[in-house]
Parts: C-alpha cells; structure tokens; sequence
C-alpha cells in the first residue's frame, strides 16, 4: 500500500465504524421503545375506539406500552345474514361460522357452560317464539311449546336449569325457570325481562320496574326468594351480565345513539362507565372475567346496520373489533 493511500484507508475505517455505531443505536432504541397496540384491522388502537371515562381502576388514556394479549373462548351472537341467524366466532374473531340456517328471526343466544351447545330463541307463529337447544354437531332440540315469546334463555351454572324471558300478546314481560330439558316450565318474577344466572347458580341479575316506573336491575334468588333492586341509573335498557367471580355486573344505558356501558357492584355500589362514544350496547363478561364483549357503532356511527362486535380489557381498555360486515352483527353472549 502507498503511503499516499493511508490517509483514504483511515476514513475509509472511521465512517465504517460510524455506521455500524448509529445502525447499534437504532437497533437500541427500537427495542426499548414503547409500541402503540394494534387492533385485528392492524390500525392502531384508538382511531374509532374510544378509551373508558378516567377513573382510578380504568385509565382515561389507553398506555402505549399496552400488548394486545388474546382472548379466549368463543363467542355467539345474533348476525343479520337472510333475517337473523346465530353465529359463534373465537373470541379472537376469527372461525367464524353460522349455525341457524332456517328463514325466521333467531334471538338472544348463550353458550352452556359447559361449551358443547347454544340455546337462543326463534319464532314459530305470531306471539310464539320458542327456545332451542342446538350441539355442535348439528342436534336441535325444542325446550318450549306455545307458552308465548319465550327469548334470552341462559343455562345455569350447574347446567340443570334454563332461565329465560317469556311474554304474551298483550305486553306483559315476566321471568321463568325451566329444566334443561324444557320440563316444569315456571314463573320465577313478573313483570321482569333479560335475566342472567349468578356466577354460583343462587340468584338472577333481571330489568323490570321500580316504584316509579323507572327500568332497572333486580335480583330475586332461584328459589324466588329475597327479591332486592340494584341499580338507580337513568335509561337503563335491560341486557346485563354477571361478571364470572362475583364482584362485578354490567349493563348498558343512556338516550337512543348514546348508550354507555357500565360496571358496578352486586349492590350497586362502586359504579363506573366503562365506555365513552360510540353507541355501546349488551355486554358480557369472558369466562375469565377479564374482558367485556359488546355491541357498538363507534366505526359505522349513526348507521342502523353499523353495530358490530367489539370486545375490551378490562385493565386498560385495550379493545379489539371482531366483525366487519355490512349487517349487523348484535346480542353477543361469551362462553366457553
């Protein structure tokens, strides 16, 4: 090597080394940043998907250091797909698949706890919808036979029992108990409507009317017994869940286009909205009691077919939407 050439060869070293020290820092810097989360679109969380009102437990701003996580389960629901139809899904989104097929309204389906069948409502004749049973595997059994509308059926814990809803042509909304096979059909409470099993089987979480005619959330034990108000909320609608250990319930509530979700104590204590925008509506708890599924609007607002399935953490409000479709997709219930 010439001499001459030294001088070339030592910058030639020293803008090498440059680079691999500011590639290094880069590297560095990539790892220890905070990544925003990302919902299922790959969007970043928060465009479309509000953060829950600020309070000590739910943060008013979703942190950016949030991981998505994945929930489990499956989740069944009410889709518009040739009038309404049940579907189930992965609590992910994804396995998504039909499994009513006949050309009437289906309503209001819940999962068996123990996770091998879907019980929902379907219309039979004017002032008749009955309740079904419906495997995995394709068998449909019939539970009810002309006791009126029967709909929201919800099988205990213990897997015995169904509550369910019933009404008649004139109006009328009372709550009932069945056996799991549809045997000694009963009322439970009147006028009452959406009812929902505790986390042990002991009582149900139901809507009907208070002293002043306002809706709101009652108790009454499965036995009839020890009936007890629990909320005091304004334009409260009805659809409510228990949350799987106990401590937590949750409803929806608030003027047409304006509903809010809210969680709160079994006496009603500690009560707190958990969304903000978007129209919210029918929440239920994950088997594990750490997330809430729903219906909102908050991407298709203001669109009467814009209602898809979100589901949300409970911790800090990390929400995933689920469905993406041109119909509505409503009534979610979570399960196993």
């Amino acid at each position: 090597m010439k001499r001459t050439d030294l001088p070339w060869v030592l910058g030639a070293g020293i803008a090498a080394l440059l680079i691999c020290l500011f590639v290094l820092g880069a590297i560095l810097v990539r790892t220890r940043a905070p990544q925003a989360a990302t919902s299922l679109d790959g969007t970043p969380d928060g465009g479309g998907t509000p953060a829950p009102a600020g309070t000590a437990a739910l943060p008013a701003t979703l942190p950016v250091t949030t991981s998505p996580g994945t929930p489990w389960g499956h989740i069944v629901y009410t889709c518009q797909l040739a009038g309404d139809q049940i579907c189930i899904m992965g609590a992910d989104g994804a396995d998504m698949r039909q499994l009513t097929f006949d050309p009437v309204r289906h309503w209001y389906p819940s999962i068996a706890p123990e996770g091998g069948s879907v019980v929902f409502s379907a219309y039979r004749e004017d002032n008749v919808y009955e309740i079904y049973e419906l495997d995995f595997f394709g068998t449909r059994l019939q539970l009810t036979d002309r006791l009126g509308v029967a709909k929201a059926p919800e099988v205990s814990p213990d897997g015995r029992r169904i509550v369910f809803g019933l009404s008649d042509a004139a109006g009328t909304e009372s709550i009932w108990l069945m056996d799991r096979d549809g045997g000694n059909p009963h009322e439970l409470h009147s006028p009452g409507w959406d009812p929902t099993w505790s986390p042990d089987g002991g009582r149900v979480l139901f809507a009907s009317l208070d002293a002043n005619n306002s809706i709101q959330l009652f108790t009454i034990g499965a036995d009839g017994s020890g009936l007890a108000q629990v909320t005091h909320l304004n334009n409260l609608r009805g659809r409510s869940d228990w949350s799987p250990d106990g401590r937590w319930m949750a409803t929806y509530a608030g003027e047409p286009w304006e509903r809010e979700i809210f969680l709160f104590g079994p006496d009603g204590s500690g009560l707190v909205q958990f969304t903000s925008g978007g129209n919210t509506l029918a929440p239920s708890f994950s088997p594990d009691g750490t997330w809430v599924a729903m219906t909102s609007y908050r991407d298709r607002y203001g669109v009467d077919t814009g209602c898809e399935i979100y589901v949300t953490r409970i911790a800090d409000a990390y929400t995933l939407r689920l469905t993406y479709n041109d119909y509505c997709d409503w009534q979610p219930r979570w399960g196993p």
